[in-house]
C-alpha cells in the first residue's frame, strides 16, 4: 500500500511495531516470519512488449534533447540480466512478464508464434500474462503457445465464449519469507475493436468491473495478501487513470504494460505506483520493496538497460534462438533495400518510418492519400556515416507485423476531415479512458495543421491535399491495409468510403517494389502533420503527470 510508508517508517525508529492498516486488518508483527527488525528486500522484475524481437537491435534514445541510438535487447542478454539479478537476491526475486510476447517480427508470424514457447519456458519467469496482440494466429493456437511456456499465466478478464469460463486462473499468490505478494492479471477489454476480431474469435473480455474488485478483496482480506499488484495490458494512460480510481483501493502497484513507455520513476497515484517498462526486451524494469517486521516500509525502482555489452549472451538461450530462427532466417534476413537516414518510429505524430510506408503505398496505388496506423512497433534502422543501412524482410516485418492487402475508395474532404477529429480525440483527448493507442494515424500525400489542445472535434486548423486546401465536397482518393472482419466500406475506421477495391498485393509487396525502385531512399520529418504545442519531435504525453519519454 502505497500511502502507509510515511507511517510505517516509524518502525525504523523503534517505534511501537503495531500499525493500523487502513486497508484491511493485518497480521501482528510479533506473529510474523522476519520479527527480528531486519529488513527483508524482495525484487520484482518486470519486461513487457517483447513483440518476438529474438536479438540485440538499435533503440531511440531521448539525450539533451537530442535522438541518439544505442543496441540494446536480446533475449539472451535478457537471461544473464535476470540470472545476476538472481544472485544478488537469491530465493528473494520475482518475474513478470506483461504480455504481447508472439506477434511484432517476422521470426514469430511465420512460425504463428511457435518460436517462442521453448525460449520463455527457459527465460526463468514466474508469471505471465496474455497482451492484446496474443490473439493474432487465433484463440486455439495461443492457448497451445502460453500452456507451451509452463510458467504461471493468469488473466482475470479473458473467458471462453459460450461457457463463460475463465481460458486463466485469475491470479497468482507468491509467498516468499512469509511475505505474501498477490498478482491479478487484466488484459486490455477493447482486443476485439484494436485488433482484427476474426483474431479474437471464441473469446469474451470483461472491463474493470465489480468481479476485479472481488479479486481486490478475497486477495487482500480472505489470503491476506501484503502486497496486492495487478498486472495490466491497458496502456499507459488507463493505467494511471485506474491507480486514481476507487475501484483499485487495494492495489499497491500497478505493473502496466501495452504502450511501450519508459517509465524511469513510478507514476503515482492516490491508490497505486504504475510502472512500465518499456518494449522490446530492451529494458527490464527492477522494484525492490522493502519490509520489517512483516510490513511494506518502502520501495526503490529502476529501468535497467539491456545492454548486450553489459549483460553476455547467455550460451543456452542463444542456441535455442539460433535453431528456432533457422528454417525462417535466409528469407527474413534477405536484403530489399536501403536507407540513408534512420527510420524510427516513437514520434507520437510524424515518424520517418511511417512516411516511407505510406510514399509506397500512394506509389504503388497512385491515389491522392495513402493512410497506416500509428503503430510503435519497429526497431529503428541507422545507417552508418556515408554508409547506407541494408533494409532486411525481417526489418519489414518489424515495421508492419500484421501484411494484408491494399485497400482503396474514395471520400470527400468533409469526411476525411470528422474521420481524422476522431482520429485526434483519440491520441489526444484529456480524458484517458477516451485514449485509443496515443499515436495519431500516419498519411502522405495531406499535410495537417492542428492543435492537440483543443476540444474534441475542433483540433484540426487546416488541411492540404498535394498542395491544395482541402474541398469539404470534393471526393479523395484513399489507401490503406485491408482489415478482414470489417464493413467493405470501412477504411481504417472511416466510414462509408465510395469505390472500395481490394488490390491483389499487400503493403509488404508494395513496400518491396517500392524499395527496388526507389533505394536508397531517404524519408525525414516533413511537417506532414504538425502541432506547435507538441513541437516537431512528440514523445509521449501522459496527462496530469510529470512523465518524460527518454
Amino acid at each position: 500500500m502505497i500511502h502507509r510508508f510515511k507511517l510505517n517508517i516509524l518502525v525504523f525508529l523503534s517505534l511501537p511495531v503495531i500499525l493500523v492498516n487502513c486497508k484491511t486488518e493485518k497480521v501482528k508483527a510479533t506473529d510474523r516470519p522476519n520479527s527480528s527488525g531486519d529488513t527483508l528486500s524482495i525484487t520484482i522484475l518486470q519486461t513487457a512488449d517483447i513483440h518476438g524481437q529474438l536479438d540485440p537491435h538499435p533503440e531511440l534514445f531521448r539525450e539533451d534533447g537530442k535522438i541518439v541510438f544505442r543496441e540494446r535487447g536480446g533475449l539472451a542478454h535478457v537471461k544473464t540480466l535476470f540470472a545476476e539479478e538472481r544472485k544478488k537476491s537469491p530465493g528473494r526475486t520475482l518475474i513478470v512478464d506483461g504480455g504481447d510476447l508472439i506477434q511484432g517480427s517476422g521470426y514469430t508470424a511465420l512460425s504463428q508464434g511457435k518460436v517462442m514457447p521453448e525460449i520463455i519456458k527457459n527465460m526463468g519467469y514466474d508469471i505471465i500474462i496474455p497482451g492484446n496482440w496474443e490473439v493474432v494466429y487465433g484463440k486455439e493456437v495461443m492457448m497451445e503457445i502460453m500452456q507451451g511456456y509452463d510458467t504461471e499465466v493468469i488473466a482475470q478478464n479473458m473467458v471462453h465464449k459460450g461457457s463463460m469460463d475463465l481460458l486463466f486462473p485469475p491470479y497468482s499468490i507468491q509467498e516468499i519469507e512469509g511475505i505474501r505478494l498477490g498478482f491479478i492479471g487484466i488484459n486490455d477489454p477493447d482486443v476485439p475493436v484494436r485488433q482484427n476480431p476474426i483474431f479474437s474469435k471464441g473469446i469474451g473480455f470483461s472491463g474493470l468491473t465489480d468481479d476485479l474488485k472481488k479479486h481486490m478483496e478475497h486477495l487482500k482480506l480472505q489470503e491476506r495478501v501484503d502486497v496486492l499488484f495487478l498486472v495490466t495490458h491497458l496502456g499507459i494512460f488507463k493505467q494511471v487513470e485506474l491507480a486514481n480510481n476507487p475501484l483499485a483501493a487495494q492495489a499497491d502497484y500497478i505493473l502496466g504494460n501495452d504502450t511501450h513507455e519508459r517509465v524511469r520513476k513510478p507514476i503515482t497515484g492516490k491508490y497505486a505506483k504504475v510502472t512500465e517498462p518499456g518494449a522490446f526486451g530492451s529494458f527490464v524494469g527492477k522494484l525492490i520493496l522493502h519490509f520489517v517486521n512483516g510490513e511494506l516500509v518502502g520501495d526503490d525502482y529502476e529501468l535497467l538497460d539491456v545492454d548486450p555489452e553489459l549483460y553476455p549472451a547467455d550460451p543456452g538461450i542463444q542456441d535455442l534462438i539460433n535453431r528456432k530462427k533457422a528454417p525462417y532466417k535466409d528469407s527474413l534476413e534477405t536484403v530489399i533495400g536501403y536507407t540513408k537516414t534512420p527510420l524510427y518510429r516513437y514520434l507520437t505524430v510524424e515518424n520517418p518510418m511511417d512516411n516511407m510506408i505510406t510514399n509506397a503505398a500512394r506509389w504503388k496505388t497512385g491515389v491522392d492519400i495513402a493512410i497506416s496506423n500509428g503503430f510503435r512497433f519497429g526497431n529503428p534502422i541507422v545507417p552508418e556515416p556515408d554508409k547506407p543501412a541494408p533494409i532486411t524482410r525481417a526489418n519489414l516485418w518489424n515495421l508492419l507485423p500484421v501484411n494484408e492487402k491494399i485497400k482503396t475508395g474514395k471520400a470527400t474532404g468533409i469526411q476525411i476531415k470528422n474521420w481524422l477529429e476522431q482520429e485526434m480525440h483519440n491520441a489526444f483527448s484529456q480524458k484517458p479512458t477516451e485514449r485509443f493507442g496515443g499515436w495519431l494515424v500516419r498519411f502522405s500525400g495531406m499535410n495537417v495543421v492542428f492543435n492537440s489542445q483543443n476540444k474534441k472535434g475542433h483540433r484540426i486548423e487546416r488541411i492540404t491535399v498535394n498542395g491544395r486546401p482541402m474541398q469539404d465536397d470534393v471526393y479523395y482518393t484513399l489507401s490503406a491495409c485491408l482489415r478482414p472482419g470489417d464493413p467493405i466500406d470501412n477504411l481504417c475506421r472511416m466510414p462509408d468510403v465510395k469505390d472500395v477495391e481490394v488490390k491483389d498485393y499487400t503493403i509488404h509487396e508494395a513496400v518491396e517494389d517500392y524499395l527496388k525502385e526507389m533505394s536508397p531512399v531517404s524519408p525525414k520529418l516533413e511537417g506532414r502533420a504538425y502541432c506547435e504545442y507538441l513541437g516537431t519531435e512528440s514523445f509521449s504525453t501522459v496527462p496530469e503527470t510529470n512523465y518524460e519519454f527518454h
